[in-house]
């Protein structure tokens, strides 16, 4: 997939569909590879209109969204107020919605969202600022909600709206159900909207179950819409948005009737749209071996046939008679993409001594490798790959795991005071004060950030975890390294940006190991963002190691963690394990207790992570064995990456 070039023009309106490969779509869309880039031109889109209305003296309306899909160009939006001198003095903003009922101060707020992001580092009017309160009394938000759109309307009607979208299809709060023709109102939260929201109110419990929220016939009658969607976790619904039916059930889809709408995508949320999932469907095509691999995997899908099974007939009639007629003969290309599929499994991760490793995805030498095993948080690295984690101490490697965050955030307030409890009535620790601790934990208010002792003990909690779980697998203590890269360490959900400080940490434990293998989570479904900030500082320390001679002999292999597997074109290293196996790995990650029953931060999947793993683990093995190819307990897999 390859991204837009970059320049505000990429955004403008053409007619969807109007070329051969987007015939399925009915909203205007623009694919770049890195939301930050896309941002960046959503950021000069807003700018240039401000300016445009600055020079004719008049206001600029702008309709603004919350999540996490806007910060990039609320970002870049201080920048240019900072750096380049874009005033906003003549901005009037309209949030989306609020939460109901939520006061102003609380930090889930979108207020106290919209001033800690953009408001308090630009020069709008406090006058100018808009957001629906979500203290109105509710006998008089009816009234309420009219007086907002006629505030709307008074202003001269949005200029831009910035939209996100939601996993129900909701923009703004508009969930499922909702009539083209609403206008401002209170609304019911669906319960996936619900979940989504549970990891910033430390529970689904604790989400507000309304919201004040713009209409749809409210959004519709903005001048200009640009809906911004990041990540895989948002791939389903944008190309049912995108190329679906309109339908209130997907309130999104009644954007297929702005006129000017631009969807502004990165890779991720656009893998599902046809023109990327199965391009063959829709032009002709370059065949590249990954191509080839992922076309017949999903031929062997759609007809439910093994691949030795695929006739010529299930190449025509599926869109690929190109293919079949440069290749020959469906014999033949079925044999090929077997030996492909064939080649990825091996029981030896680490490469297997004094054999032919041509068709292996590892090399044979050196006989014992040193390998690096890189874990976001404290337990990624035995929920994603316990067993190839076992199998390669197993196999006489020296391995070593390097936890990347303390993962404090994630141990519940109960557990922690579980513990300080123990260790006040046993022990008595002598750099933690437990009583402070208690005191802090039992008299905690809503929204209060965590002491900097309370972070120390939860962060011990994750580290014994850690060590319990490895020395059950049979890693040697000497072998485990906690870095606590400091972006992590704000005590909230949101982070700092990845610095030189986090870098430095991972580009010196490379140094110090010199492994012939580097592990690490290439998973970026994480709800917060962690594995994609620690992954990008394994790239960076990589890259800056480059040079190095030992580097020349490290190959970096990237695991996926509790959200979502490799597709089978995808995996380069498919490790089957056994029933024991399966058992061992599932043991490791239940010495994560804290983790257990009472998960944190499990985004949109209610079940607990051994679970989640064993599923994709088990159903990694079901689609190899559909396609023909060994059947096994469970597989898990890995995708190397040329760094």
């Amino acid at each position: 997939m390859k991204s837009t070039s970059i320049s505000t023009m990429d955004l403008s309106y053409s007619m969807p569909g109007q070329f051969e490969e987007t015939r399925f779509e009915k909203i205007h869309n623009v694919i770049f590879h890195k939301s930050r880039q896309a941002s960046v031109i959503i950021a000069q889109e807003i700018g240039l209109l401000i300016k445009s209305k600055q020079l004719k003296n008049k206001s600029c309306v702008l309709g603004l969204a919350t999540g996490s899909s806007p910060i990039e160009v609320y970002e870049e939006l201080v920048r240019m107020h900072k750096e380049e001198g874009l005033s906003f003095s003549n901005v009037i903003t309209f949030n989306l919605d609020e939460y109901y009922p939520m006061t102003k101060e609380n930090n889930n707020s979108y207020h106290y969202f919209m001033h800690q992001h953009l408001f308090d580092h630009i020069d709008i009017k406090s006058e100018n600022i808009n957001i629906p309160d979500g203290m109105a009394p509710i006998s008089e938000l009816t009234q309420y909600c009219l007086d907002y759109e006629k505030r709307i309307k008074d202003a001269g009607g949005l200029d831009f709206q910035l939209l996100g979208i939601g996993r129900t299809g909701h923009v703004g709060f508009n969930e499922p159900g909702s009539h083209i023709n609403s206008g401002t109102r209170i609304i019911t939260l669906d319960h996936i909207t619900k979940i989504d929201a549970s990891s910033d109110f430390k529970g689904v419990n604790n989400v507000p179950k309304r919201a004040i929220t713009m209409g749809v016939s409210t959004i519709l009658k903005s001048k200009r819409i640009v809906l911004m969607a990041w990540g895989q976790n948002k791939a389903d619904i944008v190309k049912r948005t995108i190329q679906g039916d309109v339908s209130s059930e997907i309130p999104a889809t009644f954007l297929q009737n702005h006129a000017n709408v631009t969807f502004v995508l990165d890779q991720s949320a656009a893998s599902e749209l046809t023109r990327f999932k199965t391009p063959w469907l829709v032009r002709d095509c370059i065949w590249t071996t990954e191509l080839k691999s992922k076309a017949i995997v999903w031929l062997c899908q759609e007809t439910k046939q093994s691949i030795l099974k695929l006739t010529d007939r299930d190449y025509n009639n599926n869109g690929m008679s190109d293919l079949l007629a440069a290749e020959g003969s469906a014999y033949d290309l079925n044999i090929n993409m077997f030996n492909v599929l064939q080649h990825t499994i091996t029981g030896w991760p680490g490469g297997k001594p004094n054999t032919d490793d041509t068709y292996r995805p590892e090399r044979a030498s050196p006989a014992k490798k040193r390998v690096i095993l890189f874990s976001p948080h404290p337990d990624d690295d035995v929920i994603s790959m316990g067993g190839t984690f076992s199998k390669l101490i197993k196999q006489g490697h020296d391995v070593h795991v390097v936890y990347q965050t303390s993962g404090n955030i994630a141990v519940a307030d109960d557990e922690a005071l579980k513990f300080a409890e123990v260790c006040q009535d046993f022990l008595g620790a002598k750099n933690i004060n437990f009583k402070e601790v208690i005191d802090f934990l039992n008299n905690k208010q809503e929204n209060e950030v965590d002491s900097i002792e309370v972070r120390k003990l939860k962060a011990f909690i994750r580290r014994r975890e850690s060590y319990a779980a490895t020395r059950y697998i049979g890693l040697k203590d000497e072998n485990i390294h906690f870095l606590d890269m400091p972006f992590y360490e704000t005590g909230n959900i949101k982070k700092k940006p990845l610095g030189t400080e986090d870098t430095a940490l991972v580009k010196n434990i490379i140094a110090k190991i010199k492994p012939h293998q580097v592990f690490a989570a290439g998973d970026l479904a994480d709800p917060h963002g962690t594995h994609e900030v620690c992954l990008n500082a394994v790239f960076a320390a990589m890259a800056s190691l480059k040079l190095e001679v030992y580097m020349n002999e490290c190959w970096l292999w990237l695991y996926r963690g509790a959200w979502h597997e490799w597709e089978i074109h995808e995996i380069d290293m498919a490790v089957p394990l056994s029933p024991d196996e399966v058992l061992l790995k599932r043991n490791a990650i239940l010495y994560h207790q804290s983790q257990k029953d009472k998960v944190m931060f499990q985004g949109n999947d209610s079940r607990e992570f051994w679970v989640r793993a064993e599923d994709r683990n088990n159903d990694t093995a079901k689609l190899y064995d559909a396609l023909g190819l060994p059947e096994y307990e469970a597989i898990e897999a890995f995708k190397r990456f040329d760094y």
